[in-house]
Order: structure tokens, then sequence, then C-alpha cells
């Protein structure tokens, strides 16, 4: 494995023959899951973000609920990267079935901190070790025997602040803001910390090049999940009514959006302006999402791929009965169970086409916690201006970790409720006809039950149907009826949230990537430049349908990279279907499929071998 650590042998700033590098490294925490390390390994994350310098967090656990390896990597990076890195510079060893396995991954040069019986340095001779007794100094703590376990986590945080020279004032108050509302535990984890940081002072001399330093970058930023930043925008797009089926990754999501609607969706006779409802599984979730949303609520649910597939018949359903409904489909790796606690993108083509029949979605794909708060008010917009399900394509690694984000804007524009008529609006129409193109955009007019006109009331009907709404069983009302609703897709192309475009447009090469795998992209292409003196434009795509830019994005390269979290190339395959059939052979696909977050020297070296260099 390759290292991106300078090691020279000079003699800088007292160290043994090492470079300083600072603000540039990647530290890993091996752990067992319900070991207590979360708590730990935030206090470590927030410490190096109070430091001024940028930085990403990402948990990989297991699915069962305890006593399996869990691993959390914190990213520092002066430049802002913030994808994960492939090498890992500073392993703390925590996790005796593991840690061999751990420290045999690791590049020549890194750090090693472990607990002194693991004696890790036997394993190889090339790294740099930090031997710890962890049992003794919680024992030295006064903490009760049961509690002794947990705190050997915050030891381990004292003692890295001490050697990366972390200010352990902002260790203190990562601490305190971690247990604010528990001030014996917050008490506890403090001098459990403070024990750490001074065996390391006393007792181990530094000898690897890493450092942490003061810096401006993370000044009025905040540090938040995806889930619960997309939880907040469905609050204030206007979302009254949201039914769910627990399932790994996107609980959290309406877990915190319970929260936030007790706090502000409560009025003031202290009767709640919403509904959330538990649903006995996936498939009842959707099927109250349609019901209330055709009586006029904005409503939605949040799931993941196992749930989508069981959403199938009711959201073809809502797509031919025309009823808008948001569901966030937080992505993770299967087929079946699969890795549930893995993150990919591995959803796409399926959610594009899902239920039987002719289908098709509209998606969002956001790749940041600013995205996920700003695209679910695109969602619910969409919806009902086009009065189809949405699909908001999140995935596990921007909902369920912690990301460095500016705080969110507050929304600006009004929502956008599409063609709902009033009964004065039907009056002045002079008739109704539920499914019929007025506007020849495809999107006929529709009005909420309730409304106080004889014209307004329709039954939402799956079956064949004419443009008033009226059972049919005629191959040219059927044939009609499905070539308008192919119609709105086509509009909704002006619509959606339009791709975002970097470089020059000089190059023979370009890369489109989407969601998450956008940080990889970014990093990557500083690697290309630099490396290889190679230029690549880039295009993010954030939505499905594709706007016009796409299409010219593949017109003006010889060579499009598609860099996707999947085995499949699935969003390779749509831009198959969708630009036209010549261009197809300028699309090549880039594929991570092991379910890590996907780095920037992975996709730097594989677009390098294809390209043949």
């Amino acid at each position: 494995m390759a290292t991106t650590t300078d090691v020279v042998p000079q003699e800088l700033s007292g160290q043994l023959g090492q470079r300083r590098v600072v603000n540039d490294m990647s530290i890993q925490v091996a752990t067992v899951n319900g070991s207590g390390s979360q708590s730990s390994n935030t206090v470590l994350l927030r410490s190096i973000f109070q430091m001024g310098v940028p930085i990403s967090g990402k948990n990989l656990f297991p699915s069962n609920i305890a006593g399996l390896p869990t691993w959390f990597t914190i990213r520092a990076s002066k430049d802002g990267y913030i994808a994960r890195k492939k090498e890992i510079d500073l392993l703390i060893a925590m996790n005796a079935e593991t840690a061999q396995d751990d420290v045999k991954t690791l590049a020549a040069g890194a750090a090693v901190l472990y607990d002194e019986p693991l004696a890790l340095d036997k394993v190889r001779d090339d790294l740099i070790y930090y031997a710890v007794p962890y049992d003794k100094l919680a024992a030295s703590v006064g903490a009760e025997a049961k509690l002794r376990k947990l705190i050997k986590n915050m030891i381990y945080v004292g003692v890295a602040a001490q050697l990366l020279e972390i200010d352990f004032a902002e260790v203190e108050k990562a601490i305190r803001k971690q247990f604010a509302k528990k001030a014996k535990a917050a008490t506890l984890n403090l001098a459990a910390a403070k024990a750490g940081h001074d065996y390391a002072a006393a007792n181990l001399k530094k000898r690897d090049p890493f450092y942490i330093q003061r810096m401006d970058k993370t000044k009025g930023k905040i540090i938040v999940d995806g889930n619960s930043a997309a939880a907040m925008g469905c609050m204030f797009a206007g979302c009254t009514v949201v039914t769910w089926y627990p399932i790994t990754p996107s609980s959290s999501l309406v877990e915190t959006l319970i929260d936030y609607m007790k706090e502000y969706r409560v009025g003031s006779d202290g009767k709640a302006t919403f509904a959330i409802v538990q649903a006995e599984d996936e498939l009842a979730a959707i099927g109250m999402v349609i019901g209330a949303a055709w009586a006029g609520a904005r409503s939605m649910t949040a799931t993941a791929g196992p749930g989508i597939s069981l959403m199938a018949e009711f959201t073809g359903l809502a797509y031919y009965v025309e009823i808008p409904a948001v569901i966030w489909n937080i992505q993770r790796v299967g087929p079946s169970t699969g890795l549930p606690t893995r993150t990919a993108q591995g959803d796409v083509l399926s959610t594009a086409f899902l239920s039987h029949g002719d289908t098709k979605h509209i998606m969002l794909f956001p790749n940041s916690v600013s995205e996920c708060f700003t695209m679910a008010q695109d969602a619910f917009d969409l919806a009902e201006r086009f009065q189809t399900p949405v699909f908001v394509m999140s995935d596990l690694d921007l909902g369920m970790n912690n990301w460095m984000s500016d705080p969110f804007p507050y929304p600006d524009k009004p929502i956008d409720r599409g063609k709902v008529l009033s009964k004065e609006e039907i009056e002045k129409s002079g008739g109704f006809a539920r499914y019929k193109d007025v506007d020849g955009d495809g999107v006929g007019y529709r009005t909420l039950p309730g409304t106080d006109h004889p014209a307004a009331a329709y039954f939402a009907r799956g079956s064949g149907h004419n443009e008033k709404g009226q059972y049919s069983e005629r191959p040219d009302d059927f044939e009609r009826n499905m070539e308008r609703i192919n119609k709105k897709f086509e509009t909704a192309r002006s619509f959606v949230p339009r791709p975002e475009l970097m470089g020059g447009g000089k190059s023979k090469i370009g890369i489109l990537a989407y969601g998450t795998s956008h940080w990889a992209i970014i990093e990557s292409r500083d690697q290309l430049s630099k490396e290889h003196k190679l230029e690549a434009d880039y295009l993010r795509v954030l939505s499905y349908p594709f706007t016009r830019e796409v299409h010219d994005f593949v017109e003006r390269h010889d060579r499009v990279y598609v860099v996707e979290q999947n085995r499949d190339g699935q969003m390779a395959s749509l831009l198959k279907l969708d630009i036209k059939p010549e261009l197809t052979p300028r699309l090549r696909s880039i594929c991570h499929i092991h379910g890590l977050p996907i780095d920037a020297r992975s996709v730097t070296d594989e677009l390098m071998m294809m390209e043949g260099k």
C-alpha cells in the first residue's frame, strides 16, 4: 500500500529523522462494537475541528448489537479534503481480535498507539509504536470496575491529544459538550483524558511526524450527520405526515424528525400539527404516504434498499394515479440483507424504474449534509408540481456519518404545491378533467378531497382510465395517458436541479459522478493533475431525469469515466439509455463495490490504468 506520508532522514524540531506532517493525516480507531468508543471518537474528532482544522469522520461498524470489530476513521486535511483516505497514518489499536491484522495493513512509517498487553511492536519493525497501560491508568482514575472498560476509550483520546499536540483545553471543551447533560460522566471522562495526556507527556517520546496545529478553516462551520440534516429539511419543507418502518441506515432520519417536530410543530394549544406513524412494514408505510398525499398532506417515508423493493407496487400506483410522495432512500450494500452497515450507490437503476410496467421516477442525488437539507424542499416541490413519487438517493456514508458544513441557508422560496384547483378556479375553468393535459406540459390539474364543488370529487383509480378518471380499457385511452405521463417526465428535465461543472472544458477526458462519490473526485482530480499532468473535466449529476448539460458533457469529451459505488455501473446504464446511441462507447465505468466510502487514490489509480498510463 502506498503512503502519502513524506518521511526523510533529517532532523527537524527535535524529532528523529522525520519531517513534520501538519494537519494532514488519517487516524483510525479500532475497537469493538458496544464498547462505548463512539463518545470518545466524537470528542477526538471535535477537538481537532475546534483547532480550526477541516475534518471528516467515518464510522465502520458491524450489523450486530455488540462484540464485533468496529473502526472509526478521522481525516484531518489542511486542504479541506473530506473523502475517506485509503492510507492510515495513525492507528489506535484497542481490539485484541483485529490488532495484528490492523497493523499489517499500514504503510511503512505509520504510527501505532496500542494497549500494552497486545505487544504489537513485535509484528513489524517499520512502524512507530507507542504502548500505553490502559488498565493501570483506568484504575488510577478511580472509576468503578464496571466503568473502567469505558473510560479506557477516553484515555486514548488524551494520549493522542498529547502526541498530536492538540490543545487539551479543546479536549475538555469537547468532553463537556459531549456530556452536557451528564455532569458526573463529564467529570469522570475528563479525568480519564487527563490521565492519558499526562502519561503520554511523561513516558512517550514523540517519534512520528504527525501534528495538529491551529488553523482558521472551521470558523462558523457546524458538524452534523446527513440524516439529521434531511430531517430538518423535511420539516422546513412543510412535511406534515411521516410513515415509516425502522431499517438501517434510515431510521435515525425519522427518529430525529420526531424530535424536531415535537419541539417546533406543536401548536400553542398543545396539539401536534403533524402525524408520524410507525407502520407494520414498508409496504404499509408507502401506502399511508400515498393516502395522506392524496388527501393533501405533504407526506414522506424513509427507508433503504430492502424497503424500496417492498414499496414497488404502491410506487407504481402513485406514479399511475399521479399522487405526490417523497421517499428517502438511504442506500446500503445489497442485494438481500447484504452488508446493512456499509455504504453504496446500489439502488440507482432499480429505483429509477421501480414497479412493474413502464415507470420512470425523478431522483435527487445529494452529496452533502447541506444538500440533504436543501433537496428536501426540492423533493416536495417536484413531487407536487409533477404529481409523482420523488426519491432522494442518499447513502449510509452521508446519512449516518458526521460531516463538516456551513450553516444551512434559511429557505427563501415559497412552497410550490403545483396545480391544485380551488372551488373558484374550477368554476372559472368551466370544467375539470383530472388527467387532461391543459398546458402542454403533461401535468394535469388536481383537486383535494373536501373541495366544495361537485366536479372536485374523483377516484384515485389504479386501473385503466380516461382523461376524466373514468374506468376505461380502450387502447387509445391507455396509450394517451401513458404518453402524457411520460411527457411529465420530459418536462421535469427543465425543473430538476442542474448538474455542477468543474474544469475548463478543454480536456478530452471527462469524469461524471454523483452523491458522496463527489468528494473522492475532487481530490482525485488534484492527484491526476499533480502526479500525472492530466487535467480532467468533471460533471456532478444532481438529478434524474438528466438535463441537457449531461448530454452536452458526453458529446464534448472523447472518454467519460462514470464513477460510482456499485458493481454494475448503474448510472452509466441510465446514461446509455438516455444519450445518443453513437455516444455510448465513450462511457467507461469506474466501480467501487466493497462497502467502504470511495477514496481518491482508488479512483486515480483505476483511471490511469484504463488510460494505459
